[in-house]
């Protein structure tokens, strides 16, 4: 509901789920509010299930809470009832989903992955999620489309998502933390560059 853009996998999969969900819950008495707790509750199963050793499960899950965060946008939309407000819990309800998960994922490859520096990669992962976020939030609205497009899109939270259910799926959980930490990181470091060739220097 926050993010007026959608990446590849928002369009081409998860808007194809959630719209006729919404449409659905649109006859309901669910608020679109409450349609984001539920997204973000379905994160918390996900990191449940990493954590327990449920690695497919969690990845499902991940991809699931992906899906479901488009049902709140879509239910505001139907309902008539869109509002700042939502669009702020939305996001800040995202951020604690993307940290639960991906610390979900670096407990589970703790578990069953003998690779050197589990931790550190879980956490620049975090770190890469939430940068990736701040830095789109803090660019001046008229410029945000320019995040939103080619490489400074690689490490969208639909992408990060469904890679975090292929990973799941195939018991490679911390070969997804990494992709996640360098491509969210890389993306960060490319927007600073590249903010500061287009913007850096009206400040001089």
């Amino acid at each position: 509901m926050s993010d007026v853009y959608d990446g590849f996998i928002s369009r081409h999969i998860n808007r194809r789920l959630s719209e006729p969900i919404a449409k659905l819950l649109a006859r309901t008495r669910l608020t679109p509010n409450q349609a984001t707790w539920g997204a973000l509750g379905i994160a918390v199963l996900s990191f449940v299930s990493f954590t327990v050793g449920q690695n497919i499960v969690g990845g499902i899950l991940a991809q699931l809470s992906s899906v479901a965060d488009g049902i709140d946008g879509g239910l505001a939309r139907l309902k008539g009832t869109t509002s700042s407000f939502g669009g702020f819990l939305d996001s800040v309800l995202d951020r604690y989903a993307d940290a639960l998960i991906v610390l979900g994922m670096t407990l589970w490859s703790l578990a069953h992955e003998s690779y050197a520096g589990i931790w550190l990669v879980g956490f620049l992962a975090i770190v890469g999620i939430l940068s990736v976020s701040y830095t789109r939030a803090r660019i001046d609205p008229q410029h945000r489309p320019l995040f939103d497009r080619g490489l400074s899109s690689i490490a969208s939270r639909d992408i990060r998502l469904f890679l975090v259910m292929l990973g799941g799926i195939a018991g490679q959980v911390y070969l997804c933390l990494l992709a996640i930490a360098i491509s969210t990181n890389v993306v960060v470091f490319y927007r600073l560059i590249y903010s500061y060739r287009r913007f850096g220097s009206q400040g001089k």
